[in-house]
C-alpha cells in the first residue's frame, strides 16, 4: 500500500441547528475537552489571486492568540512537501514574507491583501480514544459573513489522528443513529468565497488532480472522491430548488463514478466493490425517472399536457427524496467513503497492479476503452437501437476516462490533442443522445400513462432516423481518427 494512503482521514458531517442541539444533548461523547470561540478572517487580493491559484490565507483569533494559516489546494498543493503553513502573529495584519510559500508564488506586499469574509464559530472538541485509535471530534456552530451576506455553519468534523480508519466510520454511524447528517464536501473557505460570488446554482465536474508517479490505488480514490464531491454539491442544489440542470449533474456524477469503477475493474473484483456499484446504479435509476420527464418538459408541451407532466415529475421527486432520506440512501455515501479509505482493493490485488504508476495504467485503460468503442466500427446503421445505446455508453466511458487522466498528459502536444479528442467525443455524444431521445420519448410517455394523450405526438422527436445515424457514424469516425493524446 502506498505510504500515507490512509493518514489524516477526515469526515465532515453537516447537521441542522436542531440536530446539532440533539447531538450535543445526547451525551454520546461526554463533556468536551475544550470549548472556544474562534474568529477567522480570510484575506486575498482584490482580484482573489490567491484563491484562484489554489491558496487560502486566514488569521484566526482564539482569546488573545492569533494564528495565520496558509493552505495550498488543488494543483498547487502537489508542488509543496506540506500544503499547510501556520505561524503565530502579534497583530491582525497578514504576513507574506519569505517565511511563507506566497513569497515564491506571488509578488505581494501586505497592503495587497484585504479581508473578504469572516467565520465566527463556537467550537467544542472531544478526543476519542478506543482500542488504540485516536479520533478528534470538533463541533462547529456559527456563521460565515461577508458584508450583508451570511450563511450558517453547523457541522461535526471527525479526524483520525492514529489507528484503524474503520473506527472513524464506526463513530460516524453511532452519530447517525442519533441524528441524521449529510457528508460535507466544501471547506469554510470555499463556502465563504461562494457566498461572495453567489455562485451558479449548478456545479460541473472539476478537473481531477493526478500526477504521473501516483500509485493506481491512490489515483482511483482521488477520482472517486472527485465524483463524490461533484455529486454532493449538486445534491444540495437539487434539494433546495429541484433544478433540472442540477439533476443532470447529479446523474453525470454518478455515471462518472460508475465509469471509474469499470475502468479500474481489474483492481476492484471484491464483493464490496460490486455491491457499491449496484447501489450507485439503483440511485442513478431513481434520478433518471425524473430526468426522463424533464426532457419531455423541454419540448414545449401544450398547457394541459405540461400540467400532467409536472404532476408526474412531482410524484417522481417524492420517490427521489424518499430514496435519499431513507436508510438505504443515507447509508450509501458513508459506505462509499469507508470503501474508498478501507476497502479490500487497497491490499488484496497484486502489488504490481495496485502500486503501478498511474501514467502507465492510464495509457492501457484509455487504449482498452478506445478499442471497445472502435468495435462498433462503421456499422451503426446495421445494428439495433439497443446496440447503438451500448455504443453511447462506451462513448461516455471513454470520454470520462479522457477527462479523469487529462492531467497526466498536459504537455503542449498532449493538451492540444486532448482538446481535439474531447471535442470529437462531445460531438459523438450529442448525436448518439439525439438518437436515444428518438427511442426513449414514447417509452417515457407510456410509463406515465400519457401515450394516448391527444398532444403526446408533439413530445416525440420526429427526425430522419437514417440521417441521424449517418451523422452519428461520421462523429464516431472522427473520434477513432483523432490522434490519441496519451500516446
Amino acid at each position: 500500500m502506498e505510504d500515507g494512503l490512509n493518514t489524516e482521514i477526515e469526515l465532515k458531517l453537516e447537521l441542522s441547528p436542531e440536530d446539532l442541539d440533539r447531538f450535543a444533548a445526547s451525551g454520546l461523547l461526554g463533556e468536551p475537552a475544550r470549548t472556544e470561540q474562534q474568529r477567522s478572517v480570510y484575506f486575498d487580493t482584490r482580484g482573489r489571486d490567491l484563491y484562484q491559484s489554489g491558496f487560502t490565507l486566514r488569521i484566526r483569533t482564539v482569546g488573545a492568540a492569533r494564528t495565520q494559516t496558509i493552505k495550498a489546494t488543488g494543483p498547487r498543493a502537489s508542488v509543496f512537501a506540506r500544503p499547510e503553513w501556520e505561524q503565530p502573529l502579534s497583530a491582525d495584519e497578514p504576513v507574506v514574507d519569505h517565511t511563507t510559500p506566497l513569497a515564491a508564488a506571488f509578488d505581494l506586499e501586505p497592503d495587497d491583501l484585504e479581508p473578504h469574509f469572516t467565520v465566527e464559530v463556537e467550537r467544542r472538541t472531544w478526543e476519542v480514544h478506543q482500542d488504540g485509535t485516536q479520533i478528534e471530534v470538533a463541533l462547529d456552530r456559527g456563521m460565515i459573513a461577508s458584508g450583508n451576506r451570511q450563511t450558517a455553519v453547523g457541522e461535526i468534523e471527525l479526524e483520525l489522528k492514529d489507528g484503524d480508519p474503520k473506527a472513524l466510520f464506526t463513530l460516524a454511524r453511532r452519530i447517525e443513529a442519533i441524528v441524521p447528517f449529510r457528508l460535507g464536501v466544501l471547506s469554510k473557505a470555499e463556502r465563504g468565497f461562494r457566498l461572495i460570488d453567489a455562485r451558479p446554482i449548478v456545479f460541473k465536474a472539476e478537473p481531477v488532480v493526478l500526477d504521473r508517479e501516483m500509485r493506481v490505488t491512490k489515483s482511483f480514490r482521488t477520482i472517486a472522491l472527485a465524483c463524490l464531491r461533484h455529486y454532493r454539491l449538486n445534491e444540495d442544489v437539487l434539494r433546495e430548488r429541484k433544478n433540472p440542470e442540477a439533476l443532470h449533474q447529479v446523474r453525470v456524477a454518478l455515471r462518472r463514478l460508475r465509469s471509474a469503477i469499470s475502468l479500474y475493474k481489474d483492481m476492484l473484483g471484491d464483493e464490496e466493490s460490486a455491491r457499491i456499484n449496484g447501489e450507485l446504479k439503483w440511485l442513478a435509476g431513481v434520478f433518471g425517472k425524473v430526468r426522463d420527464v424533464d426532457v419531455l418538459l423541454t419540448r414545449d408541451p401544450e398547457p394541459e399536457l405540461r400540467d400532467r407532466l409536472k404532476t408526474a415529475r412531482a410524484a417522481r421527486y417524492v420517490e427521489v427524496f424518499e430514496a435519499l432520506d431513507g436508510a438505504r440512501g443515507r447509508a450509501l455515501l458513508l459506505d462509499i467513503q469507508q470503501w474508498l479509505h478501507c476497502g479490500d482493493y487497497l491490499s488484496t490485488p497484486p502489488a504490481e497492479l495496485r502500486d503501478r504508476p498511474v501514467a502507465d495504467f492510464a495509457e492501457a485503460v484509455l487504449d482498452r476503452a478506445r478499442r471497445k468503442l472502435k468495435k462498433h466500427g462503421r456499422a451503426l446503421a446495421k445494428v439495433s437501437d439497443e446496440e447503438r445505446h451500448e455504443a453511447r455508453k462506451d462513448a461516455k466511458k471513454l470520454r470520462y476516462a479522457a477527462e479523469f487522466f487529462a492531467a497526466l498528459f498536459d504537455d503542449k502536444r498532449g493538451t492540444r490533442r486532448h482538446k481535439r479528442f474531447i471535442d470529437a467525443m462531445a460531438g459523438l455524444q450529442d448525436r448518439l443522445g439525439t438518437l436515444n431521445d428518438l427511442v426513449s420519448g414514447p417509452l417515457v410517455l407510456g410509463e406515465i400513462g400519457l401515450e394516448d394523450h391527444p398532444d403526446a405526438e408533439t413530445l416525440v422527436v420526429h427526425a430522419d432516423k437514417d440521417k441521424l445515424i449517418d451523422h452519428a457514424q461520421s462523429a464516431l469516425d472522427d473520434v477513432i481518427d483523432a490522434k490519441r493524446f496519451w500516446r
